[in-house]
């Protein structure tokens, strides 16, 4: 497995960067994710932390050295996100729960994961086009599925058109989707991003901007260019893009991953996953086991597995 990887989040126009970006490998495995703190409700940013901390965490418990069943892992691992948030709103007795989006992916044996939550995107690029890019869970997306809009011809000033329906840390259970697994090529990218940086971009600025494959080139020109077209108003903007490799490719940028670098049970991460989310993140709450949080999220499948078999939905 060889690929090259880089990150990059800024604050844009707004006071805080509630945006959280990450991604962990071992050396058959590579997990990537990306959450945006939605800035509505109280401590987005400590939303947004305690999910990476989170996935990022399961992933490295999982991961010897590949994940026997990446979708499954997917969708357990947001689940165990959603109830970490609570976990941290209940340990607060917060009024409500801090929330966010989140987007995450896997890649090994030459093929792709995803699933997300929210209006955080993953787009996949292959020869300057776009191959897949995820659907938003907003307000605006269900509209324009529904017919009552042309994608192509939205109005700025429409009354909530950038509500989300989802996210992790809402009341109601996330509605995960996981998108199926696609078999990946050599020179395949792939963009997770939040919203400061797809909104003020059009999608063919996203494609051409991995013409080469040169994510360390392409990640920052796209914040860039997003933070100077949205101008002093600019979100937060975050981005982690990720190029698939020949293994046999000595020339290819930093940071790689090859079979002879890391070892069965080791790993190299960017996501601080036993650190607190803020300065006193857990000071008055008792963490919850490994065996309370799987069985919480037991809890939820079983929950959605009556849903659906009633016919009801979450709303």
């Amino acid at each position: 497995m060889r690929f090259s990887i880089y990150q990059e989040s800024k604050r844009g126009g707004r006071k805080t960067n509630q945006d959280r970006i990450g991604y962990v490998y071992t050396k058959d495995s590579l997990l990537m994710v990306l959450c945006d703190g939605m800035g509505g409700h109280m401590y987005g940013e400590v939303a947004a932390q305690l999910a990476v901390q989170a996935i990022g965490k399961m992933f490295q418990r999982e991961a010897r050295s590949r994940l026997s069943d990446p979708r499954q892992f997917l969708e357990d691992a947001m689940m165990a996100a959603h109830v970490e948030i609570h976990r941290y709103r209940a340990g607060r007795g917060l009024p409500e729960s801090p929330r966010t989006t989140c987007v995450t992916a896997v890649f090994q044996n030459d093929t792709a994961w995803w699933a997300h939550a929210g209006d955080s995107r993953l787009y996949w690029i292959r020869d300057c086009g776009i191959l897949e890019v995820t659907r938003d869970h907003s307000q605006l997306e269900a509209m324009i599925a529904d017919g009552l809009l042309n994608k192509n011809d939205t109005p700025d000033d429409l009354p909530d058109r950038n509500s989300l329906f989802n996210c992790l840390g809402a009341p109601a259970m996330p509605l995960i989707e996981l998108a199926d697994p696609v078999k990946i090529r050599v020179g395949d990218c792939f963009l997770l991003c939040s919203d400061g940086l797809w909104a003020p971009l059009n999608e063919s600025t996203i494609a051409t901007a991995f013409k080469d494959g040169k994510v360390m080139r392409a990640v920052p020109d796209l914040v860039n260019l997003a933070l100077a077209e949205a101008g002093a108003t600019s979100d937060n903007v975050s981005a982690i893009g990720m190029s698939w490799d020949d293994p046999g490719n000595a020339q290819a940028e930093s940071t790689l991953t090859a079979p002879t670098v890391l070892g069965e049970d080791e790993f190299v991460t960017t996501i601080p996953v036993e650190a607190d989310a803020d300065a006193d993140a857990d000071a008055d709450a008792d963490p919850m086991s490994e065996d309370a949080i799987e069985s919480a999220i037991a809890e939820i499948r079983q929950a959605i597995a009556r849903t659906q078999k009633t016919g009801g939905k979450n709303k």
